[in-house]
C-alpha cells in the first residue's frame, strides 16, 4: 500500500512537515497551497527535499471554483490555473485537485460544466497535468461523486478523472457501492478521513472535527472494500482538518497517522473475503497488508498505582477487604489481592506527589503476536527489567503513558507472576467481596484523546461505544468506553478539559511528547479511577464503614430525586443513604455502586450489576464529580 498525507494535517512548516512523513514511513505527501506558499524553499528546493527524503510529491491541492461560471469569469479561472501548471511543473508535479464550486457559479447548467471541465483539462494536457474533479459535501451544485463522474464522464479526457473523498461521501450518507461503476483507471485520487457523528454543517464538520481512520464513526473498513472492488490501485492519502492535529507534535501526530492506516489496511484485508476479494491476490489493487491477527484481552491481569501517598492507599485498599500479599522480592513494590482484582501499588519517583494509575495488564490468548502487531503499529515499547527468574512481560506505552502489558491468560488460575510477591502460601483474605476489576476509567489529555481511542482499538481489539458527554463543575467531560464485545474490559477515557493541565509529574492522565533524548511529561488534575466488582455491595460497605473507609458524600438532593424518577421501597432506600450508595437502573437490570474519596488523583468505585445491567450509572457522573469537586475546593 502507498501511503500520502497532506500537509494540511499537520502542524509546523513545510520542511517540517515533509520530515516527519519521512521519519514515520509515509512514501508521499499531497502538498496544500497555503503550506508552499508560506514557505521559503523554492519549488525546486521542495523537490529536492522530497528525493532527499525519499518521498513523493503527490498531489497539489486545491483548485476552487473553477467550473459553471461565466465564460468572464471562467477566462480569469483558467489565467489562474495555467499559473498553477507551471508552478506544479517547477513541483515536478502531474496531478492537481479540483473542488467543485462553492462559491462562483451561478445558474448552473451540467452542460456548461463539463465543457469547462474539459477544456481545463485540455490546458492542463499541454503541461503534462491531471486533473482530480472532486464532488465537495456542500458542493454548490455539484456535491456526491455521482453527479461528479458524471460530468467527468461526459466531458471525456484522458486526463480528467475524480478524486474520492470519504469526508464527503460518507457524511452525505452516500454509498460507496457505486465505486465500481467508474472505470479504475479514472478513479485518480483517493483521500480518507474518519469523524465522528455530529450534528451541524457539513463545512464546519469537515473544517475542524476530521480524524485518523479509526477514531471516528465512519465505516471506513467498508470504503476501502468498495474501492477494492473498484480496482483502485493509486496511493491511500489523508486528508484531516482538525484543530487539535494542528497544535500537537509533529512526529507524534504524523506517526498516529500512518498508523491509522496500518490499522485500516488490516481491518480490510480481514472484510475482503466476505465481499469476494482474495487479500493475496492480485484483486487486492492497493496492495493492502494484513497484521498478526488482534485477539482481544480475556480478563484483567493488574491494575499498577503509583503514588506519593501509598500508605494512605494501602489503607483504602484494605478497608475494601483486599489482602496485602507483599513486597516484590526485588523491586520496591506490594500486591494487594481479592478476587480476581490485583492491585500493584508503587512509590512515584522522588520529588514527584499525587497518585496516578500507572500500569494495565491484560490477560491474552497470544501475548507475543500482540506485542508484535504493537511494533508494527509503531507503538512505543515499555520497558519493565526482569531478573532470570521473574516472569516477561512485554508491554506498550498508551498515548497518555500508561504502561500496558501483555500477560498470558489464565482460566481461572492465578498468574504466574504472584509468586514473585511475599510469600506464596500466605492465605487470601476470607469471605472476599471483591470480585474483580469492573473497569478501569483513565483521564485523557484533550490533545490526545483519539489517539488514545485508536490505540485501545488496533492495539487490543476493544470496540467503542457511543460516546456521551457529561457535565461537571470543571467542564463538559467527553466519555468514550472502550469494551471488549463480551464486557469482560471495559475501559471509559474522559477527555481532561483543556483549563486542568497542570505542571510536570508522573505519567497518567499525561501527554508524553518525545523531545529528542527525553519526553516531556504533563499530568492533568482530573481524578480517575478503579471500581471493583462485587455480588453484595450492602455488606461490602458496612464492612468498609467499620474498618474506617471515608466514602465519598451523596447529597440528600440526590436521593430525593431518586425516589422521584424510580418510587424506591422506603427500607431500601434507607439502606442506600445509610451506605452512601447510588443507584441506577434499565430495561436489563439495576446497577448500585458507592465512590471513596480521592487520593492525589485516584479513587476507588465499588459496584454491583444486578441481572442484565451494562452500563456505568452515568446519571450518577455529575452527582460524583460536584461532590469530588467539592472536597477538593472547600
Amino acid at each position: 500500500m502507498r501511503t500520502s498525507i497532506a500537509t494540511v494535517c499537520i502542524s509546523g512548516s513545510l520542511e517540517e512537515k515533509m520530515r516527519a512523513a519521512a521519519e514515520v514511513g509515509f512514501d508521499g505527501v499531497e502538498i496544500f497551497e497555503q503550506d508552499l506558499m508560506t514557505s521559503p524553499l523554492s519549488p525546486e528546493q521542495v523537490v529536492d527535499l522530497a528525493r532527499e527524503l525519499g518521498i513523493t510529491l503527490d498531489l497539489y491541492q486545491p483548485f476552487r471554483d473553477l467550473e459553471g461560471v461565466s465564460e468572464e469569469v471562467f477566462a480569469e479561472n483558467l489565467y489562474r490555473l495555467e499559473e498553477k501548471f507551471r508552478l506544479m511543473q517547477r513541483l515536478d508535479m502531474d496531478l492537481i485537485l479540483i473542488c467543485s464550486n462553492v462559491g462562483t457559479a451561478t445558474d448552473w447548467n451540467d452542460d456548461v460544466a463539463i465543457d469547462q471541465l474539459g477544456r481545463a483539462a485540455d490546458l492542463g494536457a499541454k503541461y503534462g497535468i491531471r486533473l482530480a474533479y472532486e464532488a465537495l459535501a456542500w458542493g454548490r451544485y455539484v456535491n456526491t461523486y455521482e453527479h461528479a463522474w458524471s460530468l467527468v464522464e461526459q466531458a471525456d479526457r484522458p486526463n480528467l478523472g475524480v478524486c474520492l473523498d470519504s469526508f464527503h461521501i460518507l457524511s452525505r450518507r452516500s454509498d460507496p457501492s457505486a465505486f465500481s461503476t467508474i472505470p479504475a483507471e479514472k478513479i485518480f485520487f483517493l483521500q480518507l478521513a474518519d469523524a465522528p457523528e455530529m450534528m451541524m454543517d457539513l463545512l464546519s464538520w469537515s473544517r475542524h472535527y476530521r480524524n485518523f481512520p479509526g477514531e471516528g464513526s465512519f465505516d471506513l473498513v467498508n470504503f476501502m472494500v468498495e474501492l477494492t472492488r473498484a480496482g483502485y490501485t493509486g496511493p491511500v492519502s489523508l486528508e484531516i482538518f482538525n484543530d487539535v492535529f494542528r497544535q500537537t507534535d509533529v512526529v507524534r501526530t504524523t506517526r498516529d497517522a500512518l498508523r491509522s492506516l496500518v490499522w485500516l489496511a488490516d481491518a480490510t484485508c480481514a472484510a475482503l473475503p466476505a465481499a469476494g476479494i482474495d487479500p493475496q491476490s492480485e484483486a487486492n489493487t492497493m496492495a493492502l497488508e494484513a497484521l498478526e491477527p488482534v485477539a482481544a484481552p480475556t480478563g484483567w491481569d493488574y491494575a499498577e498505582i503509583k503514588a506519593e501517598e501509598t500508605e494512605e492507599i494501602a489503607t483504602l485498599l484494605t478497608q475494601l477487604g483486599f489482602t496485602d500479599r507483599g513486597m516484590h522480592r526485588t523491586k520496591d513494590v506490594r500486591l494487594f489481592a481479592s478476587g480476581d482484582a490485583r492491585i500493584v501499588l508503587n512509590e512515584l519517583p522522588l520529588g514527584v506527589s499525587g497518585s496516578v494509575i500507572a500500569g494495565l495488564g491484560f490477560q491474552l490468548p497470544d501475548p507475543k503476536t500482540s506485542a508484535d502487531r504493537a511494533r508494527h503499529l509503531q507503538i512505543p515499547p515499555a520497558h519493565r527489567a526482569n531478573r532470570a527468574d521473574e516472569m516477561v512481560l512485554r508491554g506498550v506505552l498508551a498515548p497518555d503513558g500508561t504502561e500496558v502489558f501483555f500477560a498470558p491468560e489464565q482460566n481461572g488460575s492465578a498468574p504466574g507472576w504472584l509468586t514473585e510477591f511475599g510469600d506464596p502460601e500466605q492465605p487470601v483474605g476470607e469471605h472476599e467481596l471483591v470480585t474483580g476489576l469492573d473497569h478501569v476509567n483513565l483521564a485523557q489529555p484533550w490533545q490526545h484523546f483519539d489517539e488514545a481511542i485508536l490505540f485501545y482499538t488496533a492495539a487490543l481489539g476493544l470496540g467503542t461505544q457511543p460516546p456521551a458527554e457529561v457535565p461537571s463543575p470543571q467542564g463538559l467531560v467527553r466519555s468514550q468506553v472502550m469494551r471488549t464485545e463480551d464486557g469482560t474490559i471495559r475501559l471509559p477515557l474522559n477527555m481532561v478539559p483543556q483549563v486542568l493541565d497542570v505542571a510536570p509529574t508522573h505519567n497518567q492522565g499525561t501527554e508524553r511528547v518525545p523531545t529528542g533524548s527525553h519526553d516531556q511529561m504533563r499530568r492533568s488534575a482530573y481524578p480517575q479511577h478503579l471500581a471493583f466488582a462485587t455480588d453484595d455491595i450492602v455488606s461490602l460497605a458496612r464492612n468498609a464503614a467499620a474498618a474506617g473507609l471515608r466514602f465519598l458524600p451523596v447529597p440528600d438532593n440526590y436521593y430525593e430525586d431518586l425516589q422521584a424518577r424510580f418510587r424506591l421501597d422506603e427500607k431500601f432506600m434507607d439502606t442506600l443513604r445509610e451506605h452512601h450508595l447510588l443507584y441506577d437502573r434499565d430495561d436489563e437490570g439495576e446497577f448500585l455502586h458507592f465512590y471513596t474519596r480521592t487520593i492525589g488523583t485516584v479513587f476507588f468505585e465499588v459496584v454491583e450489576r444486578r441481572t442484565g445491567y451494562n452500563g456505568y450509572g452515568a446519571p450518577n457522573a455529575p452527582v460524583r464529580m460536584a461532590a469530588q469537586y467539592a472536597i477538593e475546593r472547600y
